[in-house]
């Protein structure tokens, strides 16, 4: 394979990466006629210029997969088999992690030691080690003579569903991948994965990686492309059985409707949210403010579980907020993503530093009080943290999902008031809770609207925990035991025992 297309770009921490180019379709580098460009969010910059799949190209992948699907070399062997391709995966990720973190931070801007390197390449190297393990546990159920008497059994198969379409946003690119192409390998279905067009680099890495791993061909296949062209192709494609997507509701929607008008493939959505943060008066003070901040800020405010919304009890209100703007200005050190002490990079692109300027812009205009926080000069979609304060409910910086650095401060008397103010939206993602008082905590946490509630922490996230939210944030549960069922179907055979004897 040393002849497929790649370019070789030097980071600016001395490594130098062969980067792939084409589309991985059925084991080979595939290129097309149009192509996307990678722009580098620090210097504006192209990196490099991937080919993008037109309808033909996905036509050619999603039957790759198909075929796959059915030959008897994926199809037939066991699980503990597919279990010996995904540790494998992991390996050679944990073995290349330098070069994957090195190529994700140019693309997407996040700081390279502390979460390319330290964060996404650690977890997407675990989850496969993770879905290794169960590949031959999700064994299903059987029901005997307890249940039917002596004259049937029946037993409950979870088979896999087939090709399964997969698409990824631009903020975790690499990691999000593995999100998805862990559990449908380890349950028998075969993929199309499609990166996002804004960051498509590092998601190529996974052709070299099923290569080296000995995947059959057309079990997984890798393919750049834009939304409204090569997504919208996955989505409504008929002989693509599963389509699992991270990314906006908006684009989610789209995504369900094509679904439905197609051959109402199964779904699974991981979409926006916009994630209350709700700080009581008792709350431990100095762990409050290192998990707030962390909470907001972390990759840049483009996390879609962001507490951008924090609710602060009256009494503590004055001071939460002026040591959390004192945090802040210590802590968010905005540079380029490979600078050692960068705890904050660029936004990933002119279109996201745009419409964060937006947003900024409605603060202002709409009465809330900025704080913190400005726009640099020069190049690169560099901001520092904004924090707004005096917030009220019908403020769009409250309202929408701006996805960046940029938080909303308001305070709050009651329990009840709090509850009622942290549900009212469209959104139920996540929440967060600071209090010292453990029986209020979970009493509140039961009232949140929310797939996941963190008390006296924020963010967290563990491979062996289901993620997802409620509402529009999206259906079904990604990692932990439960991603096996966004993979599978469950069969019901029965078998009758009660036959007359043959003379």
């Amino acid at each position: 394979m040393s002849s497929y297309p790649a370019k070789i770009i030097k980071a600016p921490n001395g490594l130098e990466i062969k980067q792939p180019l084409g589309l991985f379709i059925n084991n080979e580098w595939v290129k097309t006629e149009k192509t996307l460009d990678a722009i580098n969010p620090s210097t504006e910059e192209v990196i490099a210029s991937v080919y993008a799949a037109d309808k033909e190209a996905v036509d050619k992948a999603v039957d790759a997969a198909q075929r796959a699907f059915e030959d008897p070399s994926w199809s037939d062997i066991s699980g503990s088999d597919r279990a010996t391709y995904l540790y494998k995966m992991s390996e050679i990720i944990r073995r290349d992690s330098k070069i994957i973190a090195a190529i994700e931070s140019l693309d997407n801007g996040k700081p390279y030691e502390a979460e390319s390197l330290c964060g996404d390449l650690v977890e997407a190297a675990d989850i496969f080690k993770y879905y290794a393990g169960w590949a031959d546990k999700h064994t299903g159920q059987f029901l005997g003579s307890q249940v039917f008497g002596k004259d049937r059994i029946c037993y409950v198969d979870p088979v896999p569903l087939g090709v399964v379409a997969g698409i990824v946003p631009w903020n975790f690119p690499f990691d999000m991948m593995a999100w998805k192409i862990a559990p449908a390998l380890a349950t028998g279905n075969t993929l199309v994965m499609k990166s996002s067009e804004i960051t498509p680099l590092s998601a190529l890495f996974y052709g070299n990686i099923a290569l080296e791993a000995g995947i059959p061909k057309g079990v997984l296949n890798i393919i750049s492309g834009y939304g409204k062209d090569t997504g919208y192709a996955l989505s409504s494609h008929p002989n693509v059985d599963k389509i699992a997507f991270t990314g906006s509701t908006a684009t989610g929607k789209k995504i369900m409707e094509a679904a439905g008008q197609s051959n109402i493939k199964k779904v699974s959505l991981e979409c926006g949210g916009k994630s209350p943060f709700i700080i009581f008066q008792d709350c431990n003070m100095k762990a409050c403010l290192e998990w707030a901040y962390t909470g907001i800020f972390y990759n840049k405010g483009e996390v879609c579980t962001s507490t951008s919304r924090f609710f602060v009890q009256d009494s503590i209100y004055d001071e939460f907020v002026s040591k959390f703007v004192e945090y802040t200005k210590t802590h968010a050190i905005v540079k380029p993503p490979f600078e050692k002490d960068c705890t904050i990079g660029p936004l990933v692109s002119s279109a996201q530093y745009q419409k964060v300027k937006k947003y900024v812009d409605l603060g202002i205009k709409e009465g809330a009080k900025l704080l913190s926080g400005k726009f640099l000069e020069g190049k690169g979609y560099f901001c520092e943290p904004f924090i707004f304060a005096n917030c009220t409910d019908d403020m769009t910086i409250m309202k929408d999902e701006i996805f960046g650095p940029v938080v909303a401060i308001s305070k709050f008397s009651t329990i009840d008031d709090v509850v009622k103010r942290a549900n009212s939206t469209t959104y139920g993602l996540a929440a967060a809770i600071f209090t010292n008082n453990i029986t209020k905590a979970h009493k509140v946490a039961k009232k949140l609207q929310a797939g996941m509630v963190w008390i006296n922490s924020n963010g967290d996230s563990d491979i062996h925990v289901p993620f997802g939210g409620e509402k529009m944030s999206g259906i079904g549960r990604e990692l932990g035991s439960y991603a096996l069922d966004l993979f599978t179907q469950q069969r019901a055979v029965f078998v009758n025992l009660d036959l007359p004897e043959e003379q």
